[in-house]
């Protein structure tokens, strides 16, 4: 089926003159996962084959598609900001999910940040007619223990005349513990937030107008609050002597935390819709999102002759707040074989943080499960950044099966960075040793960037096409990293500021990535099929020095290329089979030899396979994911040579068992995850155990998979 999609060129386009990867997931495909147990993150490494597997826990960090990071939106409006924390699928319930689109690839269409494709989340909107009710409760359990349950329901109303009409939903998720293969419970992830005993609240609203004269008005607001709810914790060992490998780490009852681990949003969003501007499609679009997302009470120990050192030691937790506000403005003219798409972007963005920080002794007393807060301070600088970008792209049928296309995007950045004393000065003066600090000096830094593409699809047939394109992204690093940082010198009790980072000066840069790609798709006769090749570049790369925890730039060269693909074939009309595969290969260019890019960043190839069946009432579904090995050549040295100390992260492969049966009143869906029980580390608790290794022995980042998972829900419509 030729489907319509916006996510290629900002308007509707039948994805068969598109030249590139377009996916979409559409609700019936979502759900079938989702009902039957599967986490979004998860569903969506299973559904999306250039999408890596997804983590457990609250992050989705890592989950890059085709080796490089996605923009990932909902209707159309970005969930990524300048400070780059991964929580953007930590953002809705797939209750309230219709479809999700997927373009493959580096792409410019919606601004920056898309250098490995872009994930729009389509939401669910009301049909005329009277009003219709959808109700949906589900447990999720490996029966462990009685606190191994998670439980969750639903409830949307929507409906309304071809004029009017709306819909409002509400879906609550409550989390309990999780074990994984062997029977033992799932560490907490202390570094990026857990899941476990967590709570999800997702209240969305919508409506749209159809007025006399053709134009349309679409309103929507979501509030989504996903937090710590419970009373365990890890403990860290009475002194926190865990940290040192000398007492094992275990989760414990009497967690008391002034600042809980959470992610509140609110989003809302107009798009108006006139038909007839000058003899041009008119679309405008406004939007708002606020959200503020907080971590996780984390040790920064360091120990003198085996005890505390308190003067260089504190405990703390930090919430960093975003305000994201934006006009998006699409022209549409169409002629007889030309159509052209134009407009302007204006977004802005307010970034503000802090970091709470808790009474040393209350934590090291009881292993870190307390954490009474005795002082608030910085954690990076306040930064506003604004964007302006005009866009163009213009496709040509030159002939009855061929078609070209092209675009330009020219955006403008502009990073205002305000005066802020280091965060450790700030700890240090909380713990009485000094009393006042120099401000490391903000100011403001502008960007300009100009992003091309170019692109043929050729029809072989009315259900074959090929196409081959060239296309550009673009990515800032993360600015709230690397500003705000200096040496300092006590003088008396203040102080002094010595070297530090100049905003003008010492900017970074942007990044652009640049793409060829050449893929083939066919849909008909039972056999959807989809394959691309790609070759993605980029001059400079960013990495996460691993002592420091910041982002860093190297004046290198990275590079990612490989095969995307994925076919289905019913085999009658009961029977359908399928694979996805992403064989890739990430690499940088170090001391004029391409090497190994760092396991923290690179995606492991991956397969997938399924063998369906259904009647009508009863649907069955066995499907298979592996993760591949993944290795790099260590640390590179100040020589260019690598320390010898290489990191791996091991594979896995684990298969779930899906299904649903229709009743006379509703339908029942059912899912056995992870059905051989495996035990294994996930790739982001594989990849905490390098980034934060230097902090703690590996087992306190050695987050396991879950075990087997049996899932029971059911959903109805009236």
């Amino acid at each position: 089926m030729d489907r319509q999609v916006v996510i290629g060129s900002r308007a509707p386009v039948s994805i068969s003159e598109l030249p590139g990867t377009v996916w979409v997931i559409d609700s019936q495909q979502l759900q079938e996962q989702t009902k039957g147990g599967v986490p979004l993150k998860e569903a969506l490494g299973q559904l999306i084959p250039g999408l890596d597997i997804g983590p457990q826990g609250r992050t989705n960090y890592g989950q890059n598609m085709r080796g490089r990071s996605a923009l990932v939106m909902i209707d159309g409006v970005s969930l990524n900001s300048s400070r780059g924390i991964s929580r953007q699928f930590d953002s809705i319930d797939p209750f309230n999910i219709e479809r999700i689109e997927v373009l493959s690839g580096a792409s410019a269409v919606y601004g920056g940040g898309a250098t490995g494709g872009i994930i729009n989340i389509v939401t669910k909107r009301a049909e005329a007619g009277e009003a219709r009710f959808t109700s949906e409760i589900g447990v999720r359990s490996g029966f462990e223990t009685h606190q191994d349950h998670d439980w969750r329901v639903a409830q949307s109303v929507s409906g309304g005349s071809e004029q009017v009409k709306g819909r409002v939903s509400v879906a609550y998720q409550k989390n309990g513990a999780a074990y994984d293969g062997n029977g033992d419970q799932v560490m907490l992830d202390i570094t990026q937030t857990d899941l476990q005993y967590n709570q999800a609240v997702d209240v969305m609203g919508s409506l749209d107008f159809a007025f006399a004269n053709g134009q349309t008005l679409n309103l929507g607001m979501q509030w989504y609050d996903s937090g710590y709810d419970g009373e365990k914790g890890v403990n860290l060992g009475r002194n926190f002597q865990g940290l040192r490998g000398q007492t094992p780490f275990e989760v414990e009852g009497g967690a008391s935390f002034d600042r809980e681990p959470h992610t509140e949003r609110q989003q809302f969003n107009a798009t108006w819709h006139v038909p007839e501007v000058l003899g041009h499609d008119f679309y405008l679009q406004a939007y708002y999102r606020s959200e503020e997302m907080a971590f996780q009470p984390y040790p920064s120990i360091t120990f003198a002759s085996g005890a505390i050192d308190t003067n260089r030691s504190y405990y703390s937790a930090s919430q960093q707040d975003t305000d994201y506000f934006g006009l998006k403005s699409v022209l549409v003219k169409e002629w007889d074989r030309v159509s052209l798409t134009y407009g302007a972007d204006f977004e802005w963005e307010s970034f503000d943080s802090d970091q709470a920080l808790f009474n040393l002794d209350t934590a090291a007393n009881t292993g870190g499960l307390v954490a009474d807060e005795y002082a608030r301070v910085g954690r990076y600088p306040g930064i506003d950044t604004d964007s302006k970008s005009l866009f163009a792209q213009a496709s040509w049928k030159a002939t009855d099966d061929l078609t070209l296309s092209a675009g330009v995007r020219h955006q403008r950045i502009g990073n205002d960075v305000g005066s802020f004393v280091a965060a450790a000065q700030q700890i240090q003066i909380s713990k009485g040793n000094g009393t006042s600090a120099d401000a490391v000096p903000g100011g403001s830094k502008d960007y300009q960037v100009d992003l091309y593409n170019a692109g043929a699809v050729y029809k072989l047939s009315k259900a074959q096409q090929v196409w081959a394109n060239y296309s550009e992204g673009f990515e800032l690093p993360d600015p709230a990293k690397y500003y705000g940082q200096g040496s300092y010198t006590l003088v008396g009790n203040h102080w002094s500021l010595g070297r530090h980072v100049n905003v003008e000066d010492s900017a970074l840069d942007g990044i652009k990535t640049k793409q060829v790609e050449l893929g083939w798709r066919h849909y008909a006769d039972g056999l959807d099929a989809q394959l691309a090749a790609f070759y993605a570049w980029s001059d400079k790369s960013i990495t996460y020095n691993r002592t420091t925890l910041l982002v860093e730039q190297l004046d290198n060269k990275k590079r990612n290329y490989g095969l995307e693909g994925q076919a289905t074939y019913w085999l009658d009309d009961n029977w359908q089979i399928g694979a996805s595969a992403l064989a890739i290969r990430s690499q940088q260019k170090i001391a004029q030899r391409w090497q190994k890019q760092d396991v923290t960043a690179a995606s492991p190839s991956k397969l997938t396979a399924f063998a369906g069946w259904q009647n009508g009432e009863t649907s069955l579904r066995l499907q298979a994911v592996r993760s591949f090995n993944l290795s790099d050549d260590g640390n590179v040295l100040a020589s260019g040579t690598f320390d010898g100390n290489d990191h791996k992260i091991d594979g896995y492969t684990t298969f779930d068992l899906l299904g649903s049966q229709a009743l006379p009143v509703g339908t029942l869906n059912f899912g056995i995850q992870n059905l051989l029980d495996k035990d294994y580390t996930t790739v982001w608790g594989q990849r905490a155990q390098v980034f934060y290794g230097t902090n703690a022995t590996a087992d306190l980042f050695d987050y396991h998979g879950r075990g087997r998972t049996y899932s029971l829900s059911y959903s109805v419509e009236f």
